[in-house]
């Protein structure tokens, strides 16, 4: 997906997007030469962030047809979790020198991009579940 279509597509989209590109890193992170040290750290923090990565979409998918609000606020809520969890193993990630500064800024951008709209999504459908009040 391209930056422009990035820009008009729902959370939906995005999240299966981002799927995919947390998977392809993934595969990327795990080519090469590295020590047994680098290769299980990258496994472990790799696993994680394809687990909390895919949920976002998962849980998302899940939502579009929930059976009460309350049901649509708990998959986005736990959507929203994913994605900040997906934030903190990207971080992880880049700061401990296994992803390159720039490819995680992309990423981490389409994973703020989420964050936003899932927070405008649980905050619009709590006040409507409580009638307006937060």
């Amino acid at each position: 997906m391209t930056e422009e279509e990035k820009k008009d597509a729902q959370v939906l989209e995005l999240s299966y997007d981002f799927s995919c590109r947390i998977i392809r890193l993934y595969k990327y992170l795990n080519e090469g030469k590295l020590s047994k040290a680098d290769r299980d750290i990258i496994d472990a923090l790799g696993r994680q962030l394809v687990r909390s990565a895919t949920s976002i979409n998962a849980n998302m998918n899940e939502a579009q047809h929930p059976q009460s609000d309350a049901d649509f606020l708990s998959k986005a809520s736990i959507a929203l979790k994913e994605a900040r969890e997906s934030e903190n193993w990207l971080s992880l990630l880049r700061d401990n020198g296994y992803l390159e500064p720039r490819a995680a800024e992309s990423i981490l951008l389409d994973c703020g991009r989420i964050n936003k709209i899932l927070i405008t999504i649980t905050s619009k459908v709590k006040k409507r579940i409580n009638g307006g009040k937060e």
